[in-house]
């Protein structure tokens, strides 16, 4: 028996040497993180706070920056994670992308996915298409923190599944002119809470109106002529601006701050007479001349 002693002794400490092993390269692991967003939700709460209705039609939602926006938020949040991707639940008849949800499905790290819109507009399966998403993410460990936007009661049950395997699910909500707009519920089951405001949404919503310049009939600029204008804009910004506000941007690439997107978005349409809402490649072509000038500048 007590020969047996000096080999037991070996063997745990081997395993004691691969659980410290283990646990150093757990350690090394980054935190991931995903945004998840309810565009019915989305759509409704900020057209009212902007707008004053729900109704879609009665104003235009630039889309792409406030993706930009949401995924610059959620890295000052999550600071030491990186971003999985951005998912974006929308209904569509029988499940067809509408022009509007294609260019969003194009953006770099989001995924579109669609639930069915019934005869009265309203959506049906994306309830579950978030738990389903949210539940086989933390289950495989792809994610360790969820931040949702969104405020249906039906969203508990996603939330519960997620938090059952280990994640934290992080619950984002817009301001609301009076009252709430998230359920009771939902607030008590998740980790955290925030709201966005009204100045977070004000670039991005805006009532349906013809631009100035797009009345007057400019032709559609090309792609290197927008690019132009974006390392034309970038140039300015960093005479403005200098070194040091180019290092704190760069860690970011290839997305820009809100505010940042934003200025450079209204100042590219002024210099162009031309609106880049909605023109999701050319608003790219815009970012790509910012980022080559900025860069090229380091």
């Amino acid at each position: 028996m007590n020969d047996d002693l000096p080999a037991l002794a070996a063997r745990i400490d081997r395993t004691n040497e691969l659980l410290t092993r283990m646990l150093a390269e757990v350690a090394k692991t980054p935190s991931t993180h995903a945004i998840f967003v309810d565009a019915g939700y989305l759509y409704a709460a900020a057209g009212r706070l902007i707008a004053g209705t729900e109704d879609r039609r009665a104003y235009e939602l630039d889309a792409e920056g406030l993706i930009e926006a949401l995924i610059d938020r959620a890295r000052t949040i999550f600071a030491d994670s990186r971003l999985l991707r951005v998912y974006w639940y929308d209904g569509a008849r029988r499940r067809i992308h509408t022009a509007e949800q294609q260019s969003i499905a194009e953006l770099p790290d989001v995924k579109v996915r669609l639930g069915n819109l019934n005869a009265n507009n309203q959506q049906k399966g994306v309830d579950s298409l978030i738990r389903t998403d949210l539940e086989s993410l933390a289950r495989h460990r792809a994610i360790s923190d969820a931040a949702l936007l969104g405020g249906d009661e039906d969203l508990v049950s996603a939330v519960e599944a997620a938090q059952g395997y280990g994640a934290r699910v992080h619950l984002w909500g817009i301001e609301a002119p009076e009252g709430r707009n998230q359920a009771e519920p939902l607030l008590w089951e998740v980790d955290s809470q925030r709201t966005l405001d009204l100045d977070f949404f004000k670039p991005y919503v805006v009532r349906r109106t013809a631009p100035a310049y797009e009345a007057s009939g400019a032709s559609r600029p090309t792609r290197e002529d927008v690019r132009f204008v974006g390392a034309q804009i970038a140039a300015k910004w960093l005479a403005a601006r200098g070194r040091e506000a180019l290092v704190e941007l760069l860690p970011g690439h290839p997305y820009l701050p809100g505010s940042v997107d934003q200025d450079l978005l209204v100042e590219a349409e002024g210099i162009l007479q031309y609106s880049l809402r909605g023109q999701s490649d050319l608003r790219r072509a815009l970012r790509d001349g910012f980022w080559e000038h900025a860069q090229s500048q380091y």
